[in-house]
């Protein structure tokens, strides 16, 4: 196989200050970049999980809202690997981030939870 792994996911936020602090202070992801291109009047973000893996915030002026939710075709959500879910859970909601209850998934055994950004972008937490 050619594939080596992922390396980013782009996000296109409403409010970029809003979603900058979500994902680099409340979530903990690293700064590794970030541009203002003036000619897009646009923003870039480059943020980095623990694993190496990447995501992209971008703001664009008048982007669209997200059409619909995460049953639809296309991306369905994005999923990080924590230690503890209870313990990520409480974590969030401390940082006043709400979550769906915890489930545990019937293949793996594993336990999972579904929150959402500021854009309302369905974010997934699932147990190592």
């Amino acid at each position: 196989m050619f594939l080596e792994g992922f390396h980013h996911v782009a996000i296109i936020c409403s409010d970029y200050s809003v979603s900058k602090y979500f994902y680099s202070e409340i979530l903990g992801l690293e700064i590794i970049a970030e541009t203002y291109r003036e000619t897009r009047s646009s923003y870039k973000l480059d943020l980095m999980l623990p694993d190496g893996g990447q995501i992209e915030l971008f703001s664009f002026p008048d982007s669209p809202e997200r059409v619909s939710n995460s049953e639809a075709q296309g991306l369905r959500h994005l999923a990080f690997s924590v230690a503890s879910i209870p313990q990520s859970v409480e974590y969030l909601r401390s940082r006043g981030v709400g979550s769906e209850p915890i489930r545990v998934d019937e293949l793996t055994g594993k336990k999972f939870v579904f929150f959402r950004d500021p854009d309302g972008l369905p974010l997934e937490l699932y147990e190592k």
